[in-house]
């Protein structure tokens, strides 16, 4: 995109000008790109998926004909400024681009970037086609203010700094409460705090870290539920030498156990439930930052020193593996704390003359100086994959130069939350290029994620886009100068610069593809040391991965980050409303590049569809199956495959990844330590953990148990002088945040409703939710009513049998015709709703006493066979259709790549199930996130993050 670093131009006659000489790759000229797609109007109407009420509703909006609805959706909702049904609110995506690419291409004209106006307007062409196309997104910081009346922010990651002073710490919940209330996330290292185990100057002992981040976890808990942009999201970092390290990795553990026994009792504990503000340090990731001196005295079972804050002193030695220990479990129970790798990321830090590293952002990619910032984008990698399965390498050098270009351009006009932040931001000017859709670019590929292909494709890949990032920033640092701080640190940058180059001499290429890649990342390496050398560079940090979370749905990513993909089924928004279950649309693409001919293809993607997994499919060969290994499922890729692949591409990023290792449930503490042990070992900079399910259903702890066999044994002693008689009181069991269940559209008489029956994951029927007539009706009112009632008795032991016999024969209008095979005529609606809810939660034992068979039932009685036995033979048929698959053996650790083509992509789609875990049963295991705080819809992972696929809400960094 650019032919020369630098020109001259004469601007009216007046004296020449050095800047960009730009050229055209993806426009034309004398054609606005706005021109070049065709154009559709849309309506966009939300509906709160819990009553069907609109929460969001904006008509004509214009978006190119191949976005897609959930892209447009979020797009409107998120970022289209102005008030709904007002003049000033935006309608086209061509506002919203011109809005954001004008103050860039503006203030690059203003501040010497381009050599001409005519390079002016080719930067900003190209910009906006790139946007349009969803060929690479800026981070939700940038649509949300850039060209508003808002102060311009554009970062979504902050760094911190908290001294050992009240004053510095007041300022910590301060500064925080302000970015929170931007839509951001920061992160900070407390260990210059002092410990509880030390003195304070007036004689006293001083509280501690965890103390005071309980005023921290209580203020974003406030700002959280203030209505911010997205909830609050923070890291709180603690060396491992501090001495309150140990209460620190176990806070969040034991704030579990209080959940977990306050649920017990009968409490509101599911996320945004009145009682979970009880619970503290709910609100920040937990991270330790480890050293290499303790991860070797962990290796060979050595003591470990605790050192005083002030004077360093040792004040406690502890053994290493046993903290270690402590780390892993806390981390099994509860997912927190993650680890952190101190001096891996110090010995790739670009500028230790100024200050350590000592923290990162809460999604723990962006690692870099105290009270500094950074602005993201990402690039959609499936853009530049050709139909013949080709990596096109020369436009993706081409867009990194351009986004390089623009963020830098950002830093000129952007505001900060404090005066602290935006002085060292602009002193070190800091970026974050990433890219997503990783896990769908090897897939479509024919890779498999945990392979030596497919990470040595990721490898190249981010070798070449941080080798023409730096490259691209010593030209900027030729025209516009380097970064303020670079004097200072320009011996330490340029080596890290070589650590970077090295890397990349030593990456192994295994085919035709990431050879190509791995080419010309050797040939922009060696022009950026070149370079460098010349005019050193403007920008501090480069390149980092983060989670992409609503920037990937806006660019209509099927995966984020550097994540392989989730599940292959996902659901699909539809244009008149609704949704529809969809098998990923790059598997027909991989199984054309794998070879299978369109029958086959259309064959083993109907039994995804209808299964969510791959394994015997029909015609779908076994060494095939590992390409389409996902994240969850049947066939989940192993932790250490996470490990490999990060480990991959961590030596070619300036910051970290934002990404989790998951575990299956029945992970154990040991492997939670080995992967910790690993990541040290592969040199990642930070790392963290998720075991499914470990936030919910949890044992009950050993002390919980010796309390209770205490509690007893005091009874037990009291019973020969007092006789206690205890009357049992019912206690209520709810049902987990994710649970199965059954939608049943009936007719009665004519009139139509809808039920909803919930049942535990151990079975047993333990919610109903009815629906008939329009919401706000007495009628709805009604049936809310009751379905509460009937919840809340079957939750607390009320067996479903009792309330049939009650109900059963109960007669009133509607009466008369159903549509159900089963139930043909109902003597009231209630009289249908528990005939069903018996038919399906009651053995044929207790529905036989009450009178209540199946279709096929009573045509056996009338043969004068016996009913039970079509039982048998359905039980039979379960049992026989959910035995265990034999699977294949595991594959070997490295298997060689496969040729590069592929096939266009095709959708498959079936009729959506039913809400509430259609898709986790696909997955074959519960996806544990969050419920969305904005629409109710469940979150899944994103990095370390969640993101919300209805509303594209996050939890943390976009």
């Amino acid at each position: 995109m650019t032919e020369t670093v630098s020109g001259t131009a004469a601007r009216g006659g007046k004296r020449p000008r050095k800047g960009l000489k730009m050229k055209r790759v993806f426009t034309t000229p004398g054609v606005h790109p706005y021109d070049e797609v065709p154009w559709e109007r849309r309506d966009v109407v939300m509906t709160n998926w819990r009553d069907g009420s609109v929460n969001f509703e904006q008509r004509g909006v214009e978006f190119p004909a191949f976005w897609s609805v959930n892209a447009a959706n979020i797009v409107t909702t998120k970022y289209f400024r102005g008030a709904v049904g007002t003049p000033q609110r935006e309608w086209s995506l061509k506002q919203l681009v011109d809005r954001v690419v004008g103050v860039y291409t503006r203030t690059g004209v203003e501040h010497g970037y381009f050599a001409t106006d005519e390079d002016a307007e080719i930067f900003d062409h190209e910009l906006k086609h790139a946007l349009i196309h969803q060929v690479f997104s800026f981070n939700s910081p940038v649509w949300f203010n850039v060209g508003t009346a808002s102060p311009q922010q554009v970062s979504a990651c902050f760094i911190l700094a908290v001294d050992d002073t009240m004053e510095s710490i007041l300022d910590w919940y301060k500064e925080e409460g302000v970015i929170f209330k931007g839509g951001s996330g920061s992160g900070v290292n407390l260990s210059r705090i002092r410990s509880s185990k030390e003195l304070l100057s007036s004689g006293g002992t001083a509280s501690g870290p965890v103390s005071f981040m309980r005023g921290a976890d209580a203020s974003a808990g406030t700002i959280k539920s203030g209505g911010a942009t997205r909830r609050a999201a923070k890291m709180v970092v603690l060396d491992v030498d501090h001495p309150d390290i140990e209460e620190f990795i176990e806070t969040k553990a034991r704030e579990e156990d209080k959940i977990r026994a306050l649920r017990d009792a009968g409490f509101d504990m599911d996320l945004g439930g009145k009682d979970i503000v009880s619970v503290q340090y709910q609100n920040a990731n937990n991270s330790v930052r480890v050293s290499d001196e303790f991860m070797r005295a962990v290796e060979k079972g050595e003591r470990f020193g605790l050192r005083a804050r002030l004077s360093g002193e040792v004040i406690e030695e502890v053994d290493a593996r046993a903290l270690f220990r402590k780390m892993a479990t806390a981390a099994w129970e509860c997912a927190d704390p993650g680890i952190q790798y101190d001096d891996t990321i110090n010995d790739w830090h670009t500028c230790p003359e100024t200050g350590r590293i000592t923290a990162s952002n809460p999604c723990s990619e962006y690692v870099h100086l105290d009270n500094s910032s950074c602005n993201l984008a990402s690039i959609n990698l499936l853009k530049f994959l050709s139909d013949d399965g080709a990596f096109d390498v020369e436009n993706f050098v081409k867009i990194t130069e351009l986004i390089i270009t623009a963020m830098d351009i950002s830093i000129c006009f952007a505001d900060f939350p404090t005066e602290k932040i935006g002085e060292t931001t602009r002193a070190y000017r800091q970026l974050g290029i990433g890219y997503a859709n990783l896990g769908a670019l090897l897939m479509a590929t024919g890779h498999a994620y945990d392979s030596d292909g497919g990470r040595a494709i990721a490898a190249a890949i981010t070798s070449l886009m941080t080798g023409v990032s730096y490259r691209r920033s010593a030209e900027l640092a030729g025209i516009v100068g380097p970064y303020d701080g670079y004097a200072r640190n320009a011996e330490a940058h340029k080596r890290v610069m070589r650590k970077h180059a090295g890397a990349n001499d030593t990456l192994r290429t295994l085919e035709s593809m990431d050879r190509a890649i791995h080419a010309e990342a050797s040939k922009q390496w060696a022009e950026c040391l070149k370079l460098g050398e010349k005019n050193g560079y403007r920008n501090a940090q480069a390149s980092l991965l983060a989670p992409t979370g609503t920037i990937g749905l806006m660019m209509d990513c099927d995966t984020t980050g550097v994540e392989p993909d989730l599940s292959l089924v996902k659901f699909k928004k539809l244009v008149g409303g609704g949704s529809m279950q969809i098998v990923n649309q790059t598997i027909p693409r991989a199984l054309a590049r794998l070879g299978y001919q369109q029958e086959q293809a259309e064959a083993i993607v109907e039994y995804i569809a209808e299964h969510g997994h791959v394994v015997d499919a029909p015609g779908l060969r076994r060494e095939h199956y590992e390409v389409f290994d996902c994240a969850m499922g049947e066939r989940a890729i192993a932790p250490m495959g996470h490990v490999r692949m990060m480990a991959a591409v961590q030596p070619f990023l300036s910051g970290a990844i934002s990404k989790t290792v998951n575990l299956p449930e029945s992970a154990t503490i040991d492997d939670i330590e080995q992967v910790y042990l690993e990541g040290w070992k592969l040199g990642l900079k930070a790392l963290a953990v998720y075991r499914d399910n470990c936030k919910v259903g949890q044992p009950l702890s050993a002390g919980g148990k010796k309390a209770a066999e205490k509690s007893e044994e005091k009874a037990a002693a009291a019973e020969p002088e007092v006789k206690i008689v205890e009357i049992g009181r019912p206690t209520r069991r709810r049902l987990p945040n994710q649970r199965p269940s059954t939608t049943t559209r009936f007719t009665v008489g004519g009139a139509k409703g809808y039920m909803t029956a919930s049942s535990y994951p151990d079975d047993g029927l333990g919610e109903v939710f009815l629906k008939m007539s329009k919401q706000g009706s007495t009628l709805a009112g009604v049936m809310d009513a009751f379905s509460v009632a009937i919840s809340i008795g079957l939750q607390y032991g009320v067996p479903l049998e009792t309330y049939v016999s009650k109900f059963v024969n109960m007669r009133f209008d509607p009466a008369g015709m159903t549509d159900d095979p089963d139930i043909r005529m109902a003597a009231s609606v209630m009289d249908y709703i528990f005939r069903r809810l018996a038919l399906d939660h009651l053995p044929y034992e207790e529905r036989a006493a009450l009178g209540i068979f199946s279709a096929a039932e009573r045509a056996a009685q009338q043969r004068g066979e016996d009913p039970a036995a079509i039982q048998s033979e359905e039980v039979m048929a379960e049992l026989a259709a959910s035995a265990p698959i034999e699977r294949p053996k595991p594959r070997a650790e490295a298997e060689a790549g496969r040729e590069s083509e592929s096939a266009r992509p095709q959708e498959a789609a079936v009729q959506e199930p039913a809400r509430g875990g259609s898709l986790e049963s696909h997955q074959g295991r519960t996806a544990d996130a969050p419920l969305c705080m904005t629409c109710g819809t469940k979150m899944r992972p994103a990095g370390s993050c969640y993101v919300c696929e209805g509303c594209g809400s996050t939890s943390g960094c976009s």
